[in-house]
C-alpha cells in the first residue's frame, strides 16, 4: 500500500467564496434543456397532473421567458424543446414512470433534443421563440414523413436500384443546378409536393457570394461549411452558405415528388442589393423540373390559391421564366 507523508504539511482549506466561484464556473459548463408547452391545448392537457401547478398559459410563458433570461445571464447554454403531452404520457407508460412528478417531466425533457423539435435559446423574446419552435417541429415532421415515404418505395423493377435513394440523389443534383443557375445573391427556395395524405412543403434559404478574393469562405451563421467539393458555388467560386438541415429537408421533399412522379413545383426568389427581386418557377413533370414561362410565374404568384381570384403583383419584383437546369441523365425508376 502506498503511503504519503503529510507530517510537514498544513491542512488546506478552500474559502467558501472560492467554492461558490468554482460552482458558478462549473454551472456554465453544464447545458440546460427547458421543455416548452407552446400552445393552449397542450398546456391544458398537462393541467390534469396535480404536480403541474401552472393554471394560466400566458403567465406560464412569461415565467419561461424569465427563466431563459436568468439562465442566459449565468452564461448557461440553453436548449428549448417542444414538450408534447401525448408523447410524454407514452414515454412514462413505456418506462414505468409516474407521469405526475416533476422528476418524470425532467427525464422526458432531457431526451427531447435527441429525437424531437428543439432550438437554441439566443435571447429571442418568447413571442418569437414559440413560432420558431413550432416551425421547427413542423419541418421535422415533414422530413420524417417524407423520409418514410421514400423508404417504403422499395426497389426499381427494372434495375433493382432503391427508388427512394435514387430520387434523393436526383433531387440533390437538381438543387445543385438551381443554386448554380441562380448565381450570386440571397436565394429563397420553396418546394411544394402533394403526397398521399397531405401537401409537403420545404423552404431553403441560401446565400451565394459574388466573389471570393481571399479564397473560399467556409463560414456561415451555422458554423463551418463542411459541404462536399461539388456543393453549389457562387460566380466567384465561394461555396453557397446554407443550413444543412434545411437543405436535407428540401431535397427530401423534392425527392418524394420525383419518386412519385406527382404534381408540384419549385419557386425561387433571388434578392440582390440595388436590384429588384427576381422570381423564377418550375413545375414537376414526370419526375423532372420543367421551367415555367414568365406568364406562368406571374399567374402563380398573382392568384389566390384558395379562391382563384387575382391578387395584385408585388412592387419591385420581376416575374421571370425558370431557367434550364440542363440535361437529366439520372434515369427513371419504377
Amino acid at each position: 500500500m502506498a503511503h504519503t507523508d503529510h507530517s510537514d504539511r498544513t491542512p488546506q482549506r478552500t474559502p467558501h467564496g472560492t467554492l461558490r466561484t468554482a460552482r458558478r464556473g462549473l454551472r456554465r459548463e453544464v447545458p440546460s434543456t427547458v421543455g416548452l408547452l407552446a400552445d393552449e391545448r397542450d398546456f391544458t392537457a398537462m393541467r390534469r397532473y396535480r404536480t403541474f401547478t401552472f393554471d394560466d398559459h400566458a403567465a406560464y410563458l412569461r415565467g419561461i421567458d424569465g427563466l431563459l433570461k436568468s439562465l442566459a445571464s449565468q452564461g448557461v447554454h440553453t436548449t428549448v424543446a417542444l414538450f408534447d403531452p401525448e408523447e410524454y404520457a407514452e414515454y412514462c407508460a413505456e418506462s414505468g414512470l409516474d407521469p405526475d412528478t416533476a422528476d418524470s417531466r425532467g427525464r422526458f425533457t432531457a431526451r427531447i433534443p435527441g429525437s424531437g423539435a428543439a432550438i437554441a435559446y439566443t435571447g429571442q423574446p418568447i413571442d418569437s421563440l414559440v413560432p420558431q419552435l413550432i416551425s421547427t417541429a413542423v419541418r421535422r415532421a415533414t422530413w420524417e414523413y417524407a423520409t418514410t415515404l421514400l423508404a417504403d418505395l422499395g426497389e426499381c423493377a427494372d434495375c433493382g436500384q432503391d427508388i427512394g435513394r435514387a430520387a434523393f440523389d436526383r433531387a440533390s443534383h437538381l438543387l445543385l443546378r438551381l443554386l448554380e443557375g441562380a448565381g450570386s445573391g440571397t436565394h429563397h427556395l420553396v418546394c411544394s409536393v402533394p403526397a398521399v395524405d397531405e401537401r409537403l412543403l420545404a423552404v431553403l434559404r441560401t446565400e451565394c457570394p459574388d466573389s471570393s478574393p481571399d479564397g473560399p469562405d467556409n463560414s456561415s451563421e451555422d458554423g463551418p461549411d463542411n459541404s462536399p467539393d461539388n456543393s453549389p458555388r457562387g460566380p466567384g467560386g465561394a461555396p453557397a452558405r446554407l443550413d444543412a438541415s434545411q437543405a436535407t429537408e428540401f431535397v427530401t421533399v423534392l425527392a418524394v415528388g420525383i419518386a412519385l412522379e406527382s404534381a408540384g413545383g419549385v419557386v425561387l426568389r433571388t434578392t440582390r442589393a440595388d436590384d429588384p427581386d427576381r422570381l423564377h418557377g418550375w413545375r414537376l413533370q414526370r419526375g423532372s423540373l420543367v421551367p415555367l414561362t414568365a406568364g406562368e410565374v406571374f399567374s402563380a404568384y398573382c392568384t389566390d390559391a384558395d379562391t382563384g381570384e387575382p391578387v395584385s403583383p408585388e412592387s419591385g419584383v420581376e416575374y421571370c421564366p425558370g431557367f434550364d437546369l440542363g440535361p437529366d441523365d439520372t434515369g427513371t425508376h419504377h
